[in-house]
């Protein structure tokens, strides 16, 4: 999506998490507050961590407790991950900034489009088959949207923010579900 930060070093940061309303053992609170800015896209490596409550994308992709030293990460892939990257704030707005930034590349032709979203996702072309899936895909969306403002609002801006005044907020949204569905092919999530 272009939003991971290259920042190295430095203290641990506070990606967005779903505040639990739970309090601690000894009377502190759960929740965090979300790292301002940059801190706020920077690589999980540097994500705060509690034993007790992890950050719920690692323990849904089955990150080690951390109690004992691992050697080696064991491969699962369950529907919970999917869920996870379909629907968590944090991949709901890559999925934003990363259509707005295939609006930047071409905002008319929808080859290019296609084209560019699978150069920047998967390194290659799509071939043919993938391609008319995704102009399918994208029709469908489109009327939807079309229709629905309200929704394609939604869909479009509520993480990233207002939508740019050029782009036609239900193309932003229908975007936003074709790029999402691009960060979770298993082609771009998995490396074998």
């Amino acid at each position: 999506s272009g939003l991971l930060s290259a920042k190295m070093y430095g203290p641990s940061v506070r990606p967005p998490r779903p505040n639990l309303g739970l309090k601690a053992a000894f009377g502190g609170s759960t929740d965090w507050a979300t790292s301002p800015g940059e801190d706020k896209y920077r690589r999980g490596l540097y994500t705060t961590w509690r034993r007790s409550i992890p950050y719920p994308s690692m323990a849904a992709f089955d990150a080690p407790s951390r109690n004992v030293c691992t050697i080696r990460r064991v491969r699962t892939n369950t529907p919970l991950q999917a869920l996870v990257t379909l629907n968590d704030p944090v991949y709901v707005e890559a999925a934003q900034y990363f259509a707005r930034r295939i609006f930047k590349y071409s905002n008319d032709a929808v080859d290019a489009q296609i084209n560019h979203a699978f150069q920047l996702c998967l390194s290659r072309p799509p071939a043919p088959e993938e391609s008319n899936r995704l102009k399918k895909l994208r029709e469908q969306l489109l009327e939807r949207y079309s229709k629905d403002t309200d929704l394609a609002t939604e869909m479009a801006s509520s993480l990233a923010g207002p939508a740019p005044a050029e782009i036609p907020i239900s193309e932003l949204a229908t975007w936003t579900v074709l790029c999402n569905v691009l960060l979770n092919l298993d082609e771009t999530l998995t490396k074998r």
